[in-house]
């Protein structure tokens, strides 16, 4: 694996944390593709797919198949999804390594709960017909912390701090197989 090879940049974190964010200004600052599985499970339910688990799971299936093709042939992409559980984790490593890419590992957090409630409770509907889960399915839902050296930020720094953190990680020899 070389510099030139393409690199997938993966951000993980709880909804309501400023992934999406910081994910979309690095994509543009990289010239990357963004691909947000919340965006992909909205267009999943546009086409009149009743929600569940499995409306979830095909958005990170057909995210994975638009990064092979991205990044088989040569561009960077960037995915944007919680990403929270060792499944979605272990499809990101496998797609790296069969493709010879370069892959960055970005786990962003808001460690204050009352920012982070504050946060979930108010923002807006980014993807209709996705809702927007409540404050309470955020605090149950699975997630576990990355167990491999990963970039961590926190999400109520100042969003142009992180991002030159993010460029200077994944402007770098970080990357993991």
């Amino acid at each position: 694996m070389s510099s030139t090879s393409p690199r997938l940049i993966v951000f993980a974190g709880l909804p309501g944390v400023g992934k999406s964010a910081l994910a979309g200004e690095s994509a543009r600052s990289l010239g990357a593709s963004w691909l947000r599985v919340d965006a992909i499970e909205a267009a999943i339910l546009k086409a009149g797919i009743a929600p569940s688990f499995e409306t979830g799971l095909a958005a990170y299936l057909v995210a994975r198949e638009i990064a092979d093709e991205r990044l088989s042939s040569g561009a960077d992409v960037v995915i944007d999804a919680v990403n929270g559980v060792e499944p979605a984790r272990q499809m990101w490593r496998e797609l790296a390594r069969a493709v010879g890419a370069r892959r960055f590992v970005i786990e962003v957090s808001c460690p204050d709960a009352a920012e982070h409630e504050r946060r979930v409770r108010g923002r807006p509907v980014a993807t209709p017909p996705l809702r927007n889960p409540t404050w309470e399915e955020v605090v149950r839902r699975e997630y576990v912390p990355w167990a491999e050296p990963v970039l961590r930020l926190d999400g109520t720094l100042p969003p142009s701090e992180n991002l030159s953190r993010i460029l200077r990680y994944c402007g770098g020899s970080e990357a993991r197989p």
